[in-house]
């Protein structure tokens, strides 16, 4: 047995490691495009008003990824969204464009009728044109169109509250009796409507066959200027739209003329 210890082993020389430069957080992934409902995301594109999108969505004429949607569904910017098969792009959200036009009586407002009877689109610039509310075939005046879908359905639904004010031509005067119920609130077939004002908009005509009113109201539903007036036992001989919330039918703008809404005009009419 040896007397003297055994020799020390060599230690593996340490390297001192190079110092390591910080790492800066990664940045965070961009949000998610929000999801919202298909008939909004599509009307806030110009392809129309959120009720007549709606109807297509019934219809089975949208699809989403390929699927046909259903009411109610939420997508977002960057879904494959189609209506009728055709890929739907939707571009950013601009400035919305609004056009006032003085509808003659005669023509239609949709986009194309089967019998081949004129329509207001015919006469309008190229564009994703949503009509404001309607005017049946025997009405005339004042129409608004705008390419945001979004603004349209402001101004169309109910719950807004959207004045409109027509100059109608009726047949026979009315009874006081007749007015207070007007104003009051008659039963219709889809519930009951009321005028906000109704006067008489000619002194002159008084005792004729036919007297002009001036009404006004907070909806539009089908011919239901017509129908309040039936339900009292009148009847509406001309109807003329002359003013649609903030904006006014212009006097020098002729029917079947078009003319774009801008300025102070067009910012209240956003405002609503």
């Amino acid at each position: 047995m040896s007397r003297f210890p055994p020799p020390k082993r060599a230690s593996a020389r340490q390297i001192p490691k190079p110092p390591q430069t910080p790492q800066k957080p990664s940045p965070p992934p961009p949000p998610a495009p929000k999801a919202e409902r298909l008939q909004k995301l599509l009307a806030a594109a110009g392809l129309g008003s959120r009720r007549e999108i709606e109807s297509w969505i019934e219809a089975g004429r949208v699809t989403v990824g390929g699927r046909i949607a259903k009411l109610g569904e939420r997508a977002s910017p960057g879904d494959e969204i189609a209506v009728d098969g055709r890929a739907v792009r939707l571009a950013p959200k601009g400035v919305g464009r609004v056009l006032i036009y003085n509808k003659p009586e005669g023509e239609l407002v949709t986009r194309s009728d089967p019998e081949g009877r004129p329509t207001v689109f015919s006469r309008l610039p190229a564009g994703r044109w949503v009509a404001v509310g309607r005017l049946d075939i025997n009405s005339a005046g004042l129409l608004l169109f705008t390419d945001d879908g979004e603004l349209a359905n402001r101004l169309m639904h109910p719950r807004y509250e959207v004045e409109r004010e027509y100059a109608a031509r009726v047949q026979g005067e009315l009874r006081v009796d007749d007015l207070a119920k007007l104003r009051h609130g008659v039963q219709l077939e889809d519930g009951p409507a009321a005028f906000t004002r109704i006067e008489a908009a000619d002194q002159r005509s008084a005792g004729g066959a036919n007297r002009w009113y001036r009404i006004a109201l907070k909806e539009g539903r089908n011919r239901e200027v017509r129908r309040m007036f039936e339900a009292v036992g009148a009847r509406v001989s001309r109807l003329l739209r002359v003013r649609y919330g903030p904006v006014e039918l212009p006097r020098d703008l002729k029917p079947g003329e078009w003319r774009e809404l801008k300025g102070k005009s067009l910012e209240e009419l956003f405002a609503k």
